[in-house]
């Protein structure tokens, strides 16, 4: 997979290269957006992902990876070259936190023993992105390819039992650092009444896995997948 959004980069950026002698002006955009961000299933995640480890381990806990659905916003600065073709950068921000309880197992008061767990990702990307049809003043789908530098902080609190003895204890466990990898993505943009401002319906799905430090740092594994689909919905201005 790595190697094809490769491949369509070097593509796309071939044609950004022939395309930009061509153009005559060079118009920049931002666009600003917001919308959700859905986590890649239990199913699909990467392996050695601590979501999927605490829900099998001997000791499950009781969540779902659903649970880490939330809110997403977007800002882009892009440069157009041409009618067809851009680059261009920007940063988004994503945060959720989610109780469990063990599933089978209750604290001396006959209590739930409970957690929190934390997700903040703030995905830095770069794209390129191939507008193949229309102009600025009609509707214009498009598909693009890049990269993301995705910072990231994954926590886990609250109380928790011990392996060995059956002992429970309160504890904080934070694993924070920034993981890479490919983004494709797939909208529309369309007018309003001329061609400075646009309304944009995008998807964007991001690939990548952090590190935990695993059972040194608390975690029962040592990744963290930092993969999903973002739906966002936008406003774009060009000058």
């Amino acid at each position: 997979m790595v190697r094809i959004l490769a491949r369509t980069s070097l593509l796309l950026a071939v044609m950004l290269g022939l395309a930009a002698p061509a153009s005559a002006q060079v118009v920049q955009n931002f666009h600003f957006g917001i919308g959700g961000f859905v986590p890649t299933g239990f199913d699909g995640r990467v392996s050695g992902d601590v979501l999927v480890s605490d829900l099998t381990n001997v000791n499950p806990q009781l969540f779902r990876i659903g649970d880490f659905k939330s809110g997403q916003v977007l800002g882009e600065w892009n440069v157009a070259f041409g009618h067809h073709i851009e680059i261009g950068a920007g940063v988004g921000y994503y945060k959720r936190t989610v109780p469990s309880i063990y599933a089978d197992l209750i604290n001396d008061n006959g209590q739930e023993i409970e957690q929190r767990l934390g997700l903040r990702i703030i995905p830095a990307t770069f794209l390129v992105r191939f507008l193949p049809f229309g102009k600025e003043w009609q509707v214009q789908p498009y598909v693009g390819v890049g990269a993301s530098a995705l910072a990231f902080r994954y926590t886990e609190s609250g109380e928790f039992v011990d392996g060995t003895d059956a002992s429970i204890f309160s504890a904080r466990y934070v694993a924070t650092g920034t993981a890479f990898g490919p983004v494709v993505v797939g909208g529309v943009r369309m007018p309003i009444r001329g061609d400075i401002y646009a309304v944009t319906l995008e998807v964007r799905h991001q690939f990548g896995s952090g590190k935990t430090g695993g059972i040194d740092k608390g975690f029962l594994n040592d990744k963290i997948d930092l993969g999903g689909t973002n739906v966002t919905f936008g406003f774009l201005v060009r000058f």
